[in-house]
This record gives structure tokens, C-alpha cells and sequence, in this order.
């Protein structure tokens, strides 16, 4: 596993992490023991960053990993192991926050001091090594009074890190944020189709030393290549939204015209695509859902593969694809 540096921070972060989503649910029927063995299974192969939310499962995937830091403390292995959890927004209010919410009534110090505490006891800490908001709007970055309250906490040593995963509708709301020292990390959907954030908020990232946590690099499955059109996704699944209406179609369309540009390269179509993100210098990891040993293995292995060569890299471009970002539903 190669590693790199978490912006301007003395961390070295393993270039693929843990995404937690889907071993706290919504994605399909999850066993726990399949989830605890993925879990230590990715980081004996030198996983060392994870990354979860108070909102996957009701906090039953941020409990699982505190179950497997336990144990293996217990057991001698005291490798350090990054965890970074998400706080959501509170009170009536949208996904994301509207312009017309107000920052003090969606993230208010005391709903932040008490998330904060959930968090670290379901994670079996006394200090949080990253907490993000879990969500964003432009309309706050004026007055960003939430990351006010985030630095008091992180002065009084209760949070190590402060952080944003980005609104998927205006991800550059945040470079705002990263220049006015803000933020110390941001969570970015960065992917084959997905390339908008190509053109500056990566740029700012590296410029600023904020460290860059990439999400959905295989466009929630699809940029796998194992979907079909006949594809379907059980009641609860997040993906039988993501993918509504005529979604899953155009989607499996674009990723089969990815397909012959690998062909020859040694790269399998997820191979490729967490490549593609990690061809970028600001990224400084890439956190692709894992439910099982076998997927722990085929993402973690993809860190020793060679790089894409620069003409892959080219071909593979063309494929950005402009739709902005689409919710449940059509």
C-alpha cells in the first residue's frame, strides 16, 4: 500500500481508504461479521484511513469500527488507523441546506458539542481525528459560524481535524472555505464522469494544504462495470434511487463506452477508475465502498498497481461527462 501526505498535515494517509457507508446499511443485506472481517482485512493489507458518517446506520457502521480498533489494540496491533465521521445538519431544513437556512439553527454549538460526543463514544474515543459536515451551502460561507464552533472544539482537543464533504449540487462552494483556512480537509466526488473538480477546486486544495478525500469514484457501482440494464436494487437500497427512472440506462451506456479504452491497458474497469482519481496529485486518498474480504482485497491491491500512463490518462478524460448530480428519484 503507498501512502501520502493528508495536505500540509503530519499524517500519512494510505491512498485507499475504507468507505464505511454500506457496513452500516442501505446498500443490501449486510451481515456484521462480513463487515468486521472487511474491515481488518483492509487494514492488514495497510489501509490505515476509514471513513464514516453518524448518519450510516444510526451510527452502527461508526460502532463497528470501534469494535475492530478494540480488538486489535487487544490483540497487539497498534498501528495508527485515521477515522474520520461526519456530522449532519440538525433541525427542519433540506438536503442540502437551502440558501435560506440559517448555519446557527442547522449546526448549533450545542447539537455540535453533543453529535461530537456521540460520535467519539460510538467510535470508542476520547478524540475524534476528523469530523466534517456531513453536508454545505454557499449561502454560509460568508459568515461560516459553524467551523467557528469546530475550532473551539478543536482547541479544547476534543477533534483533531475540521473538515466539509462537499453539497454534490455546488461542489465549489467550499473553495471559498479552503482559502480562508477554514477547513483542513475536504470530501469531493471525483470520478470517470465526474471531472469537475478538476478544472479548480483540486488545484485550491493542494495549494492551500487541505487534505482531499475522494468519494464516489465508481459513480455508486456503475463505474465498476458489473451493472447491466436488467440491474435491480432491493428495497432500502440507496441505489434504487440513485439509479430511478431511465438513470441506471444511460448510465451503464456511458461506463460500456469506457470498456474499450482499457482493453490491452491491464487495468480492469475499477481498477481504472480509482486510478484515474489517484492520478491526481491533491488527492490524498480515495475511500471506495467495502462489505467483504474479497472487496478489501481487489481496492487495496489497486495502490501497488502501476500508475496510468499519460496517454490512458488523455483517453480516459473524454468521458467526463456534464450532468451535474442527480438525487432520488426522476
Amino acid at each position: 500500500m503507498k501512502h501520502r501526505l493528508f495536505g500540509k498535515h503530519s499524517f500519512n494517509c494510505s491512498e485507499i481508504g475504507f468507505g464505511a457507508w454500506a457496513i452500516g446499511g442501505s446498500w443490501g443485506d449486510q451481515k456484521d461479521a462480513d463487515s468486521l472481517a472487511a474491515l481488518n482485512r483492509a487494514l492488514d493489507l495497510g489501509c490505515n484511513f476509514i471513513d464514516t458518517a453518524a448518519g450510516y446506520g444510526n451510527g452502527r457502521s461508526e460502532k463497528l469500527i470501534g469494535q475492530v480498533l478494540r480488538d486489535r489494540a487487544a490483540a497487539g496491533k497498534t498501528g495508527k488507523v485515521f477515522v474520520a465521521t461526519k456530522t449532519p445538519p440538525t433541525g427542519p431544513g433540506g438536503w442540502p441546506p437551502s440558501p435560506y437556512c440559517l448555519a446557527d439553527e442547522r449546526y448549533p454549538e450545542d447539537y455540535l458539542r453533543e453529535n461530537l460526543a456521540t460520535r467519539a463514544a460510538n467510535l470508542g474515543v476520547e478524540k475524534v481525528d476528523l469530523l466534517q459536515f456531513h453536508t454545505w451551502t454557499r449561502a454560509w460561507n460568508r459568515n461560516p459560524t459553524p467551523f467557528k464552533t469546530l475550532r473551539k472544539l478543536q482547541a479544547e482537543g476534543l477533534v483533531g481535524l475540521i473538515g466539509v464533504s462537499t453539497p454534490e449540487h455546488d461542489q465549489n462552494s467550499v473553495i471559498d472555505l479552503m482559502r480562508g483556512g477554514w477547513i483542513d480537509s475536504v470530501q469531493v466526488i471525483y470520478n470517470l464522469f465526474e471531472q469537475e473538480p478538476a478544472a479548480e477546486l483540486l488545484d485550491v486544495a493542494q495549494e492551500c494544504g487541505v487534505g482531499v478525500i475522494v468519494r464516489v469514484a465508481f459513480d455508486e457501482g456503475v463505474l465498476t462495470g458489473k451493472f447491466t440494464t436488467d440491474t435491480t436494487f432491493g428495497e432500502g437500497d440507496f441505489r434504487a434511487g440513485y439509479f430511478a427512472g431511465d438513470r441506471l440506462a444511460r448510465a451503464v451506456k456511458r461506463a460500456d463506452e469506457i470498456k474499450p479504452d482499457l482493453k490491452g491497458s491491464g487495468f480492469s474497469m475499477p481498477q481504472a477508475a480509482l486510478k484515474f482519481v489517484l492520478a491526481h496529485p491533491a488527492v490524498s486518498t480515495v475511500i471506495p465502498g467495502i462489505r467483504n474480504v474479497a472487496q478489501a482485497e481487489a481496492n487495496c491491491g489497486v495502490s501497488d498497481m502501476p500508475d496510468l500512463s499519460a496517454e490512458l490518462l488523455k483517453t480516459l478524460r473524454r468521458h467526463n461527462w456534464r450532468r451535474a448530480f442527480w438525487y432520488g428519484g426522476k
